[in-house]
């Protein structure tokens, strides 16, 4: 229970620290835009360097991973299947599924697998795959959704290459799987930039909900309230299913799998949906409402599988 609290807590400080900027105008009138920017296009792409380069891509292939892959493409299919049919565009659906799927695993997710599963390593194959896979697929799709000319096929193919997220990613798996180490005068810098990633997008986030209403209100309130349900409930509920029920996991190892799936939406799928100008505000509220609803829905994990 502490390790859930503390994780929140953290959390709800600097997002507090946020806001309080945002209500003041201390960084002015374009101090989150900033602080997304710089989040997205450097600190991010430096820290997931930094991240996977010294990553032991052995524990990709895991029972664990098949799970939380698992009830990962089945949160996100739900939602992409209700959107279609509801006939949201693009890049509502694509942030939409993100937001009902892709766990917090960062700066969330690592205190609370010391506190509550004792081992922080144990989040490390869903952020491996959540950076390796997740991400480079989804801004492909935002980049390629955007409008303008048609792009050829060169430059679809491509794509992926050129966005800094991805690029941060990919390059990091590259120097894992040749068993490079970098030389430490070039990876501490990127690891001093990396640093700021965090701290840059929670302060966004909390710049974001200054003058912010009631959440869930208005038009996007299907697609706010659906991608929260399936994130806090749906998600933990078929990585508890498929863990139990196909790969007989038991005891600690069913912990792990299910308190991983009962993780918030992660705070930069905000940093997405805003640098792409699009579905902020379901980002913002869903994130927002997942984050409070994971609270009792870790808490229930922890006291029946704990």
């Amino acid at each position: 229970m502490q390790g859930v609290l503390t994780g929140f807590a953290v959390i709800a400080v600097v997002i507090g620290v946020g806001y309080v900027l945002g209500r003041r105008g201390h960084l002015g009138e374009d101090g989150r835009t900033v602080l997304t920017r710089l989040a997205f296009n450097v600190a991010t792409p430096a820290l997931l360097f930094t991240t996977l380069a010294r990553a032991d891509l052995s524990v990709i292939f895991s029972q664990r991973l098949l799970v939380t892959a698992a009830a990962t493409a089945a949160a996100a299919a739900v939602f992409v299947a209700v959107g279609l049919l509801r006939g949201w565009g693009p890049g509502q659906l694509t942030i939409g599924a993100l937001c009902s799927s892709y766990v917090n695993a960062g700066n969330l997710g690592i205190p609370i697998a010391v506190y509550v599963l004792g081992d922080a390593s144990l989040v490390a194959p869903v952020l491996l795959f959540q950076q390796i896979v997740v991400t480079p697929l989804a801004l492909t799709v935002l980049d390629l959704s955007r409008p303008g000319e048609p792009r050829s096929l060169l430059r679809r193919l491509t794509t992926p290459l050129r966005n800094p997220m991805a690029l941060g990613s990919l390059s990091g798996v590259a120097v894992a799987a040749t068993g490079w180490t970098v030389p430490a005068p070039a990876l501490e810098p990127l690891t001093l930039i990396g640093n700021m990633s965090v701290p840059a997008v929670l302060l966004a986030f909390g710049i974001s909900l200054r003058g912010s209403g009631v959440p869930a209100r208005g038009e996007n309130r299907p697609a706010i309230v659906l991608s929260a349900v399936l994130k806090t409930a749906f998600q933990p509920v078929v990585a508890w299913g498929i863990g139990a029920g196909v790969f007989h996991l038991h005891g600690a190892a069913l912990l792990d799998v299910v308190v991983t799936s009962a993780l918030p939406a992660a705070q930069n799928l905000y940093t997405y949906a805003s640098q792409y100008r699009v579905a902020e505000q379901l980002a913002r509220e869903s994130i927002l409402l997942s984050t409070l609803g994971s609270v009792p829905a870790l808490i229930t994990v922890a006291a029946l599988l704990g």
